[in-house]
């Protein structure tokens, strides 16, 4: 898939585990892990601003485009 999500890097960046996130972001721990391994087919906006207030980051850091 062209789309990349380092979540999982934006998080190592912060020190931050998948426990502490889900709670700040108020997203279940399934749909986090969903999220962070790229399995996710959609992401809502509002689901994507609260990663990045949670992050202190934008919203590039976490998804990238990548032509295969």
């Amino acid at each position: 898939m062209p789309i990349v999500v380092n979540l999982d890097v934006m998080m190592a960046k912060r020190k931050m585990s998948l426990n502490e996130l889900s709670e700040k972001v108020d997203i279940t721990l399934s749909n986090l892990s969903i999220l962070k391994t790229g399995k996710a087919k959609a992401v809502r906006f509002t689901t994507l601003e609260a990663l990045c207030r949670a992050l202190d980051c934008q919203p590039g850091d976490i998804l990238e485009f990548v032509v295969e």
